[in-house]
């Protein structure tokens, strides 16, 4: 009777991980199809003049999205350096400070920013910087992306703190080495490798992101260097291209699709590696 019970266990043990499976393989399915059409319909509109060339007038054929790359660049870029500093002290701040009231309130505050839809952000920036300013521009895209950056920054930063030994802290403080020393020449450069990959995240986070782009940088169909000028990008591109009557700039708003899910999915890749090889070494 004895076997016949672990038996029952094993069988059901087994059962179990088999549904596990089973779940895990359909919940890539729809991943699979995405991937699928993707490259059927937007590998073959990639080449070289598609990279490096600008956009030609409308019903013809030809031109590129150096445009609409170059300017997500510029927003990806913009909204890094207004929201890794920030993100970075008040992470910190959380991590060394987790049980005062003003850590509890600032911690609420950024889990509502990270709920916050991403439209409403676009609005909000909007009656911040573009309408005072009377124009649109990449300054207030990039600002826009940053508020949605800052609290993945943030929660990735505190959680990275905490799993760093208290031990290393300890040893540096009792050699005598200043508090703001020891967090900038031990405690942010063990916690390096989880801190990147927080900012990868929340980078691949913002790449595909549109609807706060339309009320910031608005786009562009000419190569602009200017912050403070509307520029394009590929999401506002592909989702102008994709409504068009044109089937060629159909064509391109897939190839332009192909090109930032491999973005997203690089970042994704190099965030998970670089954070496993920090989990390794603590």
């Amino acid at each position: 009777m004895c076997i016949n019970k672990i038996e029952w266990r094993i069988i059901k043990d087994r059962v179990f991980l088999l549904l596990l499976i089973i779940i895990a393989l359909v919940s890539i399915v729809p991943l699979g199809f995405i991937l699928y059409f993707l490259i059927i319909k937007g590998a073959p509109a990639i080449n070289w003049e598609f990279i490096i060339a600008g956009p030609k007038p409308y019903g013809i054929s030809g031109g590129g999205i150096a445009h609409a790359i170059v300017g997500t660049l510029i927003l990806i870029i913009l909204a890094a350096l207004l929201s890794v500093p920030a993100g970075l002290s008040i992470g910190l701040f959380l991590a060394e400070n987790r049980k005062s009231k003003l850590a509890y309130w600032v911690r609420l505050g950024v889990d509502i920013l990270q709920s916050i839809p991403s439209i409403v952000i676009g609005i909000i920036v909007w009656s911040w910087i573009v309408k005072p300013m009377r124009m649109f521009s990449a300054f207030s895209g990039g600002m826009a992306l940053g508020l949605m950056m800052l609290p993945v920054i943030v929660r990735s930063t505190e959680e990275t703190v905490r799993l760093i030994p208290y031990s290393i802290k300890e040893a540096s403080l009792s050699l005598g080495v200043p508090y703001y020393r020891t967090v900038l020449k031990v405690i942010l450069p063990a916690g390096l490798s989880g801190i990147v990959s927080g900012i990868l995240l929340s980078i691949a986070r913002i790449a595909g992101e549109t609807a706060p782009l339309i009320f910031t940088a608005f786009g562009s169909r000419f190569m602009n260097l200017d912050i403070f000028k509307p520029v394009e990008s590929m999401p506002l591109l592909i989702y102008r291209y994709a409504s068009s009557p044109y089937q060629d700039l159909h064509t391109m708003a897939w190839g332009a699709s192909f090109l930032l899910v491999v973005l997203v999915l690089t970042l994704n890749i190099t965030a998970k590696g670089v954070c496993r090889r920090w989990c390794r070494k603590y």
